[in-house]
């Protein structure tokens, strides 16, 4: 089973909010895929349903960010998943509205439901981020994390939603990159090539080292130059 857990804060009056991203990102492939209509466990919203061909759980923790472990947790503990089963969706300041970012493992970044998840169900899960932008100072964070999208959002958020949903399969199959790929082109960015590996470099030599190799190399073997060396450089009983 995979387990896809969108955070947020639960009730109406932080049901728009940036914060709330995760919940709108799982809702969204709820919609569009055949799941079990939401129901209450593990302190938490719950659906489950199948996702290419594997046995796939929803889950919306209703104990407030800051507490979003103990709901996972317990939903892993009952089912005996391990981190690699689990793929957590949430906001990110610091990626670009409309971008996302989806890696196994790392660190929380400041993010409190992170925090919460990492303690209670450990960190070797995969962390899908969807950008929320960052509006400048630290001092408005609060404000623009737990304020609502405007409805300019639409155009991108919109787009953002369908890619993931019409895709969410890839999460099951691990077609990690490929998902990002898709989420990138419906929003009008191009795909990501994969990196190429890098090609084995000689050791790299210190100057010195090359100095006396290139002056090695140009060492006379005849003439009066080879002579003169010999004399300074060669064995006493030459």
């Amino acid at each position: 089973m995979l387990l896809i857990a969108g955070l947020g804060n639960p009730g109406a009056k932080y049901q728009g909010n940036r914060h709330n991203i995760g919940f709108m990102a799982v809702d969204a492939i709820h919609r569009r895929h055949s799941f079990s209509p939401w129901s209450k466990k593990f302190r938490a919203e719950i659906a489950e349903g199948e996702l290419g061909g594997q046995k796939v759980l929803l889950i919306k923790p209703q104990t407030f960010m800051n507490l979003s472990g103990e709901s996972v947790g317990e939903a892993m503990r009952f089912y005996k998943l391990e981190p690699s089963d689990l793929v957590v969706i949430y906001d990110e300041l610091d990626l670009p509205a409309g971008k996302a970012r989806l890696k196994t493992g790392g660190g929380h970044g400041g993010h409190n439901g992170i925090k919460s998840i990492d303690a209670h169900c450990g960190r070797e899960y995969r962390r899908l981020r969807l950008g929320i932008g960052h509006p400048g100072v630290k001092e408005l964070v609060h404000n623009h994390v737990l304020g609502d999208f405007a409805k300019a959002d639409r155009t991108w958020l919109e787009p953002l939603f369908d890619a993931l949903a019409d895709n969410a399969d890839m999460l099951v199959r691990g077609e990690d990159s490929q998902l990002m790929n898709k989420i990138a082109l419906a929003l009008g960015g191009k795909a990501e090539e994969e990196t190429p590996k890098p090609e084995k470099k000689a050791v790299a030599k210190s100057h010195i080292h090359q100095a006396r190799s290139h002056n090695q190399s140009r060492i006379p073997e005849s003439g009066p130059m080879a002579e003169m060396l010999k004399r300074m450089f060669g064995k006493k009983d030459d």
